[in-house]
């Protein structure tokens, strides 16, 4: 309707200036009568009026960032973070847990075309573990928790762990069994730094590692 209405002086002007049989509108004033009487019937048919040039264009898709780093290179690139020296080792029970190293990512390709993608950073932690007493041990590695240098607590990102196909974190380590641990953590890149920390639960207690 606002359309309509600022055309009716033109087209009230162009019916006047097409009655006068001595003066002729110029071809370029034609056209462009043409294309506002266009205009008024095409929303006089239901149509949307065209906004003006410099119309505000439509807001951000909040998606389209996930969307740029799941088709670039950010997707694939690994930052590799270095366990802190000393890397000590620590028991949770009878089960001596090590750092083997981090990795932090934009994105986690599962098996197939299954794959995660975060504008954070999903923090992957690789653990050796080895049972070290006399006798088998159930341990749950479900609880971990991470602490940044700030003291916010992360837990284990469960559906990354799935896409990851990573092994369960509820188990029995049997005597002297050694094996690998993958954990990860979706964190926003101020957690990584000096005083990074993972909190295993235990028993007696949680136990600390310190990660960076």
């Amino acid at each position: 309707m606002r359309v309509r209405s600022r055309l009716a002086p033109l087209l009230l002007t162009a019916a006047l200036v097409g009655g006068c049989p001595k003066e002729e509108a110029p071809p370029s004033e034609d056209r462009t009568l043409s294309k506002l009487r266009a205009e008024v019937d095409r929303v006089g048919r239901g149509g949307t009026p065209s906004g003006p040039r410099g119309t505000p264009s439509a807001p951000e898709d909040p998606n389209a960032a996930l969307a740029g780093l799941a088709s670039g290179q950010e997707y694939a690139q690994k930052q590799k973070l270095f366990p802190p020296e000393p890397n000590e080792t620590v028991h949770v029970g009878s089960v001596a847990v090590k750092l083997l190293g981090m990795e932090a990512s934009h994105g986690v390709q599962g098996s197939g075309k299954v794959a995660l993608t975060t504008e954070d950073l999903f923090l992957r932690v690789q653990l050796i573990t080895q049972n070290v007493g006399p006798a088998a041990t159930a341990l749950s590695l479900d609880p971990v928790k991470l602490v940044d240098p700030a003291g916010q607590i992360y837990a284990v990102a469960r559906d990354v762990q799935i896409v990851a196909g990573t092994r369960p974190l509820q188990r029995t380590w049997s005597p002297d069994e050694r094996s690998e641990v993958i954990l990860f953590f979706e964190v926003p890149p101020s957690a990584l730094g000096a005083g990074l920390t993972l909190v295993l639960p235990s028993p007696s207690g949680d136990v600390r590692l310190a990660l960076q």
